[in-house]
């Protein structure tokens, strides 16, 4: 059965948003119209970091939500805006944030621009907090022009095993991986002298994600449309970041009996145990607005030889996964 969530206000300027402790948390796990979750654990918090589905011209500014438990969920509101980045104004989209020596990095897109003579792609913000205010890093984009025939959108900061960073990318259905200086301000060439590397999978349209598992790079797109009730995501294996990546197939797609368009989204790995969730965003069923998006959880499974199992979108959700606190 779905649970009632509770409005509250629980800290001046900042709104929760939840369920009694115990019960599941209930798909959409937080209200408002999101879309492409970028989820991460910082502060011994869960954070989502959501792109506001809305009409371009109105996607001016990103909002945080953040908990302690994947079920009850505080709001954080605009965290960034164009107020704060002198070329963005319009389509911010698709933050991903990634900590390093205790800075915030938040990486987004913004103008959705269609060739290289317009202003915007992809840039990067700064903060001292997860919960920002985030302060733009270059004064330009890190990414303004298309490479490898990819829009510079959709892009996911990744940290490898040996603590080298990159930047997973593209639109348009080409995908690049780009490795990231120490300082986050430009990129470093790999040894065969290129700077954004190719690795587009068959199927691949946007929003890209990778994570480490067990010996192997699990590289995550979605395919479709994303106003459409066939977008969805597929995966890939390589021993490498930079693959091959040969498509396996899809693990997150609609149920006509639950939602349409479930897709673009990111895995969070609870830390220290082998137990990983899907965030995602979806279409309620009868929704025809492109922009009526809204951020979803779901538990996410491996089979004996690692394959991701299909994931089973639910009215339900997750229940309360509290994070172990450090001890002092």
């Amino acid at each position: 059965m779905h649970k009632r969530h509770l409005l509250t206000a629980c800290l001046a300027g900042v709104i929760c948003w939840g369920t009694a402790s115990d019960t599941r948390a209930a798909n959409p796990v937080f209200p408002g119209r999101y879309a492409d979750p970028e989820v991460a654990v910082f502060e011994n918090r869960y954070w989502i970091y959501p792109t506001f589905s809305a009409r371009y011209e109105q996607q001016v500014f990103l909002d945080a939500f953040s908990s302690t438990d994947l079920v009850n969920w505080t709001k954080h509101s605009r965290i960034l805006d164009t107020n704060a980045v002198s070329w963005a104004w319009r389509a911010m989209w698709a933050p991903a944030v990634i900590e390093k020596e205790g800075k915030y990095y938040l990486f987004f897109g913004a103008n959705d621009i269609q060739n290289n003579e317009q202003q915007g792609g992809i840039g990067v913000a700064v903060s001292d907090n997860p919960a920002g205010p985030f302060k733009d890093y270059l004064g330009k984009p890190l990414i303004d022009r298309f490479h490898n025939g990819a829009q510079p959108i959709d892009q996911f900061a990744f940290r490898d095993r040996d603590r080298s960073h990159y930047l997973i990318y593209g639109g348009w259905r080409h995908c690049n991986i780009a490795k990231l200086r120490d300082d986050f301000r430009g990129f470093e060439a790999f040894p065969d002298g290129v700077t954004f590397k190719e690795i587009t999978p068959d199927g691949y349209v946007e929003g890209p994600f990778m994570f480490w598992r067990k010996g192997k790079y699990y590289f995550m797109w979605s395919e479709g449309g994303w106003t459409g009730p066939n977008y969805s995501v597929a995966y890939a294996m390589a021993e490498s970041p930079h693959g091959p990546f040969k498509r396996i197939g899809k693990i997150l797609q609609q149920d006509r009996a639950i939602a349409t368009g479930a897709g673009h989204h990111s895995v969070l790995q609870i830390p220290g145990r082998e137990e990983y969730y899907i965030v995602y965003h979806r279409r309620p069923l009868g929704e025809t607005d492109g922009n009526h998006r809204v951020v979803c959880i779901d538990r996410m499974t491996f089979d004996d030889q690692g394959m991701i199992e299909p994931v089973k979108i639910t009215h339900e959700g997750v229940g309360p996964v509290p994070l172990k606190t450090s001890a002092p």
